[in-house]
């Protein structure tokens, strides 16, 4: 088993139980303990667990898994939903992004195109700070980035100067992710500082592109984000099922499995 998934892995585990034995450990993932003791000095050098005699307790922050570990559990399919919401964004388009695993695939896509026209670059305005990071050297896209408090389990940037900011400027397409769906009622966010800076970068735009992972379905969380008469597109993998897909085109949303 690779680094990433171990580290997800255990993780999990201490978001479920609030600690990990290293011995069990090592017998669930099939590795030795010394890889587990290992890991857990990784995740300890960056305080996200504290080591104890033969395992980890949580180390006082929040388990919503960091962005980096997240973006290892449904890569492959992230990366296609990524290219697939890419080619909905025209040249010279001004795009929202908020942050997350799948969105920074989109930004990557984005970056990725060949030089534009002059004049006619695409415009990308995030609250992301990793996704800023990764498109301020790009020539072909300019950047705006939301400013705000940092969130640093997403790298979101969140509060009122965030929210004054995208009060002030006017989206062609909004490509976000969420947390969950529901296929009757619409999209939500486990942070309600993060979605409200989400809500409001939608409503700021003409058309929005909901970006995210069949296990995102049914998932739970506690901020409403929009309903489905705000969103125009859901892309999401072929493993979604075919049902729900079914009730999210009920409320005219167009759906694209990648």
């Amino acid at each position: 088993m690779k680094r990433y998934a171990r580290l997800n892995a255990l993780l999990d585990e201490m978001a479920e139980h609030g600690h990990i034995d290293v011995e069990q450990m090592a017998r669930r993932l099939e590795v030795s303990a010394s890889t587990v003791r290992r890991d857990l000095s990784q995740l300890t050098e960056q305080q996200l667990v504290t080591r104890t005699r033969g395992g980890a307790v949580a180390a006082g922050v929040s388990y919503d898994l960091p962005l980096r570990y997240k973006a290892a559990k449904h890569q492959t399919a992230q990366v296609r939903i990524g290219q697939a919401a890419a080619r909905l964004v025209h040249d010279g388009d001004i795009v929202g992004l908020n942050g997350g695993a799948t969105t920074t695939e989109v930004a990557r896509c984005l970056a990725s195109r060949g030089p534009a026209v002059a004049g006619n670059e695409i415009t990308v305005v995030t609250n992301a700070v990793n996704i800023a990071g990764e498109l301020i050297v790009r020539r072909n896209v300019k950047l705006l980035l939301v400013g705000g408090v940092a969130k640093s389990q997403s790298f979101d940037l969140v509060g009122s100067f965030a929210t004054d900011m995208l009060e002030q400027l006017d989206l062609d397409v909004a490509v976000v992710g969420v947390d969950a769906i529901d296929p009757d009622a619409g999209v939500k966010a486990l942070d309600p500082d993060e979605a409200q800076v989400t809500k409001l970068m939608v409503a700021r735009s003409r058309r929005t592109v909901v970006v995210s992972d069949s296990s995102k379905l049914h998932a739970r969380a506690l901020a409403r984000v929009c309903d489905w008469s705000q969103v125009q597109v859901l892309v999401t993998d072929a493993e979604a099922p075919a049902a729900d897909l079914d009730r999210v085109r009920g409320h005219g949303v167009e759906v694209v499995c990648a």
